[in-house]
């Protein structure tokens, strides 16, 4: 059985531990460096990316996760752990951002750009890949850069902003602005199980 592990320090990890369950998929809860062995894939899930980025440096799983993506394992970034992701973050009110991050993928993103939470929408994206999903916005970043082999494979099209990147891909690793465990989009997860398989 494929194992999925879902950082667990913050968050709504439970819903995605749900959700991987219920797909026949065995998710594994990380909490420490030792609950990262075995593993097929990491998920980190949206919560407070800067509160997620301290408890990654404090559990000392930096240098694991990173190692992680060093050997080709799958890591998807949903919302805040897309943000731990990037390599560049600009906050929307305070500019550019020196929180702590993982900086495994070459794109910058824009910390809550569409504002808080009394801003959040639902929209239908279509995801190169994926096809066509439902999405949360829920104070979201907003990728509006990739360079090197990142890409932008979904954008969003916001009345207020404009143009957005919504979901990136770097060779194993997946980053998305929205929430696909809130929509119970599976076509999401199972584009990140054809990653592991492949």
């Amino acid at each position: 059985m494929v194992r999925i592990g879902v950082l667990s320090l913050q968050g709504d990890f439970l819903e995605h531990i749900e959700i991987l369950r219920e797909m026949g998929v065995e998710p594994v809860v990380i909490k420490n460096v030792a609950d990262l062995k075995g593993i097929d894939g990491l998920i980190i899930p949206g919560g407070e990316s800067t509160t997620i980025g301290s408890l990654v440096m404090m559990r000392r799983l930096e240098r694991p996760i990173k190692e992680l993506a060093d050997s080709g394992t799958p890591i998807m970034g949903v919302c805040a752990g897309a943000v731990l992701l990037a390599k560049k973050v600009i906050d929307r009110v305070v500019g550019e951002t020196s929180q702590v991050r993982l900086g495994l993928m070459d794109m910058t993103v824009i910390r809550n750009a569409f504002g808080r939470q009394v801003n959040s929408f639902m929209t239908e994206l279509e995801v190169e890949g994926v096809g066509r999903v439902r999405a949360a916005f829920i104070r979201a970043p907003a990728i509006v850069e990739t360079w090197g082999s990142a890409r932008m494979i979904a954008y969003v099209n916001h009345l207020r902003l404009g143009r957005f990147g919504a979901a990136a891909l770097q060779d194993s690793i997946l980053a998305i602005s929205f929430h696909p465990e809130i929509t119970s989009e599976r076509k999401v997860y199972n584009f990140f199980l054809s990653m592991i398989k492949k």
